[in-house]
């Protein structure tokens, strides 16, 4: 009975450093292997803004872009080079003056950020998008 008394099993252990080893590799393989989806395959329909207040603003650029890509300033069809000409008299006149777009949802983006850009670059940072 003595040999039994003095020995005594040693306390099992289990060592992390191989587990966390193993779950970082795992995790750089996941990383490494998945597939993005590219924003131009995503179907994506912007949302309907329900909390959008009335315009209060009443002395404001309007400029509308038509899904076929023409331009509208203050109700009025104009081309790209009178809608620049008019943007850059309008910040030269006052850059704080602000501007609301407005453009159909099926328009092309393209035709939007052109407008941005013309807005941008003419000190014309108050720009608005109009929601539904």
């Amino acid at each position: 009975m003595s040999l039994l008394v003095g020995k005594r099993r040693k306390k099992g252990e289990i060592n992390i450093v191989p587990l966390v080893d193993v779950l970082m590799v795992l995790i750089f393989f996941f990383l490494m292997t998945m597939q993005f989806k590219h924003v131009d395959v995503l179907n994506i329909t912007p949302p309907q803004i329900e909390t959008a207040g009335r315009n209060m603003v009443t002395d404001q650029i309007l400029i509308a872009v038509s899904p076929e890509g023409e331009f509208y300033l203050n109700n009025t069809l104009v081309t790209g080079e009178v809608l620049e000409q008019a943007l850059q008299i309008a910040g030269d006149a006052n850059p704080e003056q602000p501007v609301l777009l407005i453009s159909d949802e099926e328009t092309p983006l393209k035709h939007v950020t052109q407008v941005l850009d013309w807005c941008r670059a003419n000190q014309l940072n108050k720009i608005r998008l109009k929601s539904r």
